[in-house]
């Protein structure tokens, strides 16, 4: 990628309500040129959305789990392949909480990210997720984040790419 792309990705991750013309002064580029890698971006899949990252506190979330799973790997290719459909089918139509589901480069392992707005919810999900007979899970740990924990807000970092925007122009 050319480094006015990454400039450009940058700024976006920092604040996508501005305008071309903004956009443009920041990164030292004409409005057209900003426009036109933008649409260049999208076309390619490199912008997948533009969107706002809420304060799930204040939403109502009480919790955030983010749950890591691992599968004996005794299976043959042709059933990995059923599983990952019938998995996939699963999660979208019974566990809306996740908000991302992803494999790790580990064989078999996964990560997901859910939220919670009580610990009964939690529960209520975890027997949910316990129906799906998940072939051959060898083991489940999840750890879970209170939302409300005024500690959390004060030292921690919280969710945002502003943080990583800053990294972005330095990938090379």
């Amino acid at each position: 990628m050319k480094d006015v792309e990454l400039r450009l990705i940058s700024e976006l991750m920092r604040n996508s309500r501005r305008s071309d013309r903004e956009l443009a002064k920041a990164i030292g580029v004409s409005q057209p040129t900003v426009s036109r890698l933008i649409k260049k971006l999208e076309s390619q899949g490199v912008i997948k959305e533009y969107t706002i990252i809420p304060d799930f506190s204040k939403l109502g979330y009480g919790l955030l789990a983010i749950t890591f799973a691992s599968t004996r790997m005794d299976l043959t290719p042709e059933q990995i392949a059923e599983a990952r459909r019938t998995a996939t089918d699963y999660v979208r139509k019974r566990l809306p909480q996740i908000v991302m589901y992803e494999r790790l480069p580990i064989a078999g392992s996964t990560v997901a990210m859910s939220y919670h707005r009580t610990y009964s919810d939690y529960v209520k999900f975890v027997k949910l997720r316990n129906e799906y007979s998940f072939v051959n899970v060898d083991s489940i740990q999840t750890y879970i984040i209170d939302l409300q924990d005024k500690m959390r807000s004060e030292f921690f970092r919280p969710f945002t790419f502003s943080t990583l925007a800053n990294e972005i122009p330095n990938i090379r």
